[in-house]
């Protein structure tokens, strides 16, 4: 096939490449640290090695406690380089970091008298806890507590009340801290410190701005309409999308996906996140979504012509940030929404590079898209391995699990090492798939995923890989707080 692909066009805002790893996990540092810094520049007497460590635990838990609002997956400028899946996962680690910290800060304050007399020391952690003085900051941990633990037992919770409870908790904890800090806090009554408390505040409620004034305005004044619905298999809807006569077209790459609300109801904390199933190269926008939940068991009823809102793009997701001589895309069910897209796109430029697909599903009856992938045969280098994990008679393509043996199949004739994988599906699926190419020959940076669940934190080797550097720049944190602190006694 000779190369008639169109250029690859250069990053737009919408897709605003964002901080590097070591960019974002640098900047923390420096964040958490500056009231640390600040507090050795206070006007108090000298404290106790454990006390002022206390304070330090205390300082740095409730400045990162403000990051938490940022490192929410919503800032491109913040998570687009490190996509979705990542900055999410460092978010849940960093939640707990935050609570430890905040759980110890009055501990270690009482730390030296519990060592002295640990009656009188357990008396004055109690009083820590009753006085009124103190009250603001309980409450605040008091809310942290309740807000980790529904982040933990998420899925309990109808999906809105969870978003807006969470929303409550987080405000409620950060008001509190930040009252305790201004109020009760000896480093941070008076001083630098005092006015970057009041700053710190100041930027929260800018976040909170963006996220649930601005964010709202958007989604009013910049609507989307639907053009049109079609059912693809069992449960699963294409839903076309266009922007309503003044509505500015959407800057995504391939891969990415959209934050959406319906109607009435277009409000940030009613969105949810559904892969684009197209190229940026056509007017309009589609969406593959599978009925799965209390929104998306309506999808497929919505009239034409309803209003939606679209938020977006997000995500890495994407063959441009991830170039190589040959691409593998791997579907699990509904993962086929991003796959499509992809493909999609490299067929409206041409792309000459050799593109193999393994779509897997459970029956039969849940493939869709399959004449459209027959058809992309035409203009790329394209061969699809199909596979159903329950054979039904009369089904000519593969049976069982996407194992070594079929992937070695899918790669036949092909450089692992210059390979980039796309991966979309179930966790376990995603786990198996990604740690099996690995074994292939892929390069751990080409091989991709991102998960919407979160769950898996722990399950494939490139997520332990990323677990263990999370771990790392939090104990990195805690001993640079030790360190700092120990100027101040």
């Amino acid at each position: 096939m000779t190369s008639t692909a169109e250029p690859e066009p250069p990053l737009s805002p919408g897709t605003w490449p964002g901080l590097s790893a070591r960019a974002m996990a640098l900047v923390y540092l420096v964040i958490c640290l500056s009231p640390v810094a600040l507090a050795g520049l206070s006007d108090t007497v000298p404290l106790d090695r454990w006390e002022a460590f206390g304070a330090g635990l205390g300082l740095a838990g409730l400045v990162a406690m403000v990051v938490q609002f940022v490192t929410s997956g919503r800032f491109r400028r913040v998570s687009g380089g490190m996509g979705i899946d990542r900055i999410m996962a460092f978010h849940k680690f960093a939640a707990w970091w935050v609570l430890l910290a905040l759980m110890l800060h009055p501990v270690a304050y009482v730390l030296p008298t519990f060592l002295d007399d640990p009656p009188r020391g357990a008396q004055r952690l109690l009083a820590y806890h009753l006085v009124p003085a103190y009250r603001s900051g309980v409450v605040a941990l008091v809310a942290l507590v309740l807000l980790v633990a529904a982040g933990v037992a998420r899925d309990l919770f109808r999906y809105e009340i969870w978003r807006g409870s969470h929303v409550i908790l987080a405000l409620v904890a950060l008001g509190g801290g930040l009252h305790h800090a201004t109020t009760a806090g000896r480093l941070s009554a008076l001083g630098p410190l005092h006015l970057f408390w009041w700053g710190t505040g100041a930027v929260a409620v800018a976040v909170m701005a963006v996220l649930y004034g601005w964010r709202w305005m958007r989604l009013h004044r910049q609507p989307w309409r639907l053009r049109g619905i079609a059912k693809l298999a069992d449960r699963i809807w294409e839903l076309d999308l266009e922007p309503m006569p003044g509505t500015a077209a959407l800057p995504y790459r391939a891969g990415q996906f959209v934050w959406m609300t319906v109607g009435a109801r277009r409000f940030p904390l009613f969105d949810h996140p559904f892969s684009i199933a197209d190229s940026p190269q056509r007017t309009g926008m589609s969406l593959i979504i599978k009925e799965v939940g209390d929104f998306t068991r309506s999808v497929g009823s919505l009239p034409l012509g309803t209003s939606i809102g679209v938020d977006g793009p997000y995500g890495t997701f994407t063959l441009q940030r991830h170039p190589a001589t040959a691409v593998l895309l791997i579907a699990g069910g509904v993962g086929i929404a991003p796959v499509m897209g992809l493909l999609r796109d490299m067929v409206a430029r041409r792309d000459p590079r050799p593109v193999r697909v393994a779509y897997a599903v459970g029956t039969p009856a849940n493939f869709a898209c399959l004449a459209e992938l027959e058809a992309a045969k035409a203009d790329l280098d394209l061969q699809v391995m199909l596979v159903s994990e329950s054979p039904e008679d009369g089904w000519p393509g593969e049976v069982g699990y996407l194992g070594r043996t079929k992937l070695d199949m899918l790669l036949d004739g092909l450089d692992p090492s210059r390979a980039v994988a796309l991966i979309c599906g179930p966790g376990p699926m995603v786990t198996a798939v990604s740690d099996t190419l690995l074994d292939l020959g892929l390069p751990m940076r080409n091989v991709v995923y991102e998960r919407f669940d979160y769950g898996g934190v722990l399950a494939a080797r490139q997520d332990r890989r990323r677990t263990f550097g999370f771990i790392s720049l939090l104990l990195g944190l805690t001993s640079l707080i030790a360190v700092i602190t120990n100027f101040m006694v």
